[in-house]
């Protein structure tokens, strides 16, 4: 199972990362993305053919290890399963 974890800042929470990106690198080519947002992507492949427990081992991970600050990220997991078994 391919799960994807993505950290970004909630809503509300200054993204510098996310405004520098848009300032110096966006508005050069277009003035109509209202907003950037930036973060952190990991992607776990795991053994486990359940969508459901996969989810929950990269959550439990993340939580349990600090991979983000829930004081001030927000976490969204996506879990697809691998047909052939490689990516």
């Amino acid at each position: 199972m391919k799960v994807e974890l993505i950290i970004t800042n909630k809503e509300g929470v200054r993204d510098p990362e996310g405004e520098t990106i848009q300032r110096y690198i966006v508005n050069k080519v277009t003035d109509k993305v209202k907003e950037v947002r930036a973060g952190k992507y990991l992607l776990f492949n795991i053994n486990s053919d359940d969508k459901n427990d996969a989810v929950e081992i990269v959550k439990k991970i993340a939580e349990e290890n600090r991979l983000y600050n829930p004081i001030v990220h927000k976490i969204e997991i996506r879990a697809e399963k691998i047909e052939n078994g490689s990516n």
